[in-house]
């Protein structure tokens, strides 16, 4: 992560029973079956961006944050990001929360500053970064592949 990030790094507690944070067989089964990674969105967004002749790797583990996709070549990543693991419209949703509050919050505030951390660090590197959020992909797939492949040909005609 990046060293000199300026935000004192939010602290999240364990979640175990000695933490005080209780959960059921059903909810431990229901949230194993959470995907992390091969989403319906990000299938589509992966078909959409291969269908127009772009190459790319995922869940590329040499670069910080993992992205979900990387296009090398151009030094550019994107990552869909789930709305309620990154935090999508937190100030509202945040006051929905009701059951142990005092795990989930901090949980997802770390991941919305290392969203950040992330995005700083690949930049310093020299990438261009894309996040999205799913429901922007379920939504609107064709405006988010628009938008990077008008980043991607401005990168190709700068490099000649």
């Amino acid at each position: 992560m990046a060293k000199n990030y300026p935000e004192t790094r939010i602290k999240v507690p364990r979640f175990n029973e000695e933490s005080g944070f209780y959960t059921t067989p059903e909810r431990s089964k229901i949230m194993g079956k959470i995907r992390g990674k091969n989403t319906k969105p990000e299938l589509a967004f992966r078909k959409a961006l291969w269908q127009k002749g772009y190459r790319y790797r995922i869940d590329y583990k040499k670069l910080i944050g993992k992205p979900d996709i990387v296009l090398k070549k151009y030094r550019t990543v994107i990552f869909i990001d789930g709305e309620y693991w990154h935090g999508y419209n937190w100030a509202e949703r945040k006051a929905k929360i009701k059951t142990n509050r005092e795990f989930w919050i901090p949980k997802i505030e770390r991941n919305i500053q290392r969203d950040r951390e992330v995005n700083m660090a690949l930049e310093q590197l020299g990438y261009t970064v894309f996040r999205f959020w799913e429901s922007e992909i379920k939504k609107k797939l064709e405006a988010c592949i628009h938008q990077v492949i008008q980043h991607l040909e401005h990168q190709r005609t700068d490099r000649g």
